[in-house]
């Protein structure tokens, strides 16, 4: 597979652009998807981390993956919550503070289960990777600010 990792990068910092520029009324939803906006703590630098990443409720959970489009290199966002879990997301115009967990065992199942059934490449992913995807379950930490 060629490398590709500028134009992902391109296509992802236009979309947290126009994501945030627009208050969460613009690239919040695609037909069949629905993105939130993921703020981290960079682990090295201390500095805010935003990225638009992909979701499915559970429950009252956000649920990410950290498939780096199928690199064997985790995301950045994910070492950035194992670092430090709590986090705020975006979700259209609503923020909210939660806190980072890696799902397992047989709740890890079901949710691969249901992401896959939402977006076809995460099984591509899977494949293409011989490290663990994690899975992450974004907890709220309280109400919506």
């Amino acid at each position: 597979m060629p490398n590709i990792r500028w134009l992902l990068s391109l296509i992802t910092a236009l979309h947290r652009f126009v994501y945030e520029r627009s208050g969460g009324r613009i690239g919040g939803r695609l037909p069949g998807k629905r993105f939130l906006l993921l703020t981290t703590v960079g682990r090295r630098t201390g500095k805010r981390r935003v990225m638009p990443l992909l979701y499915v409720r559970e429950a009252d959970a956000f649920v990410v993956v950290g498939s780096n489009a199928g690199d064997d290199r985790p995301p950045a966002w994910w070492l950035n919550l194992e670092a430090n879990p709590s986090a705020r997301v975006q979700v259209d115009t609503e923020h909210h503070a939660v806190s980072a967990r890696r799902a397992e065992g047989a709740e890890l199942a079901a949710l691969w289960s249901k992401l896959e059934g939402s977006y076809r490449h995460y099984a591509d992913y899977r494949r293409r990777t011989p490290r663990e995807i994690p899975v992450v379950v974004l907890e709220p930490e309280g109400t919506a600010a």
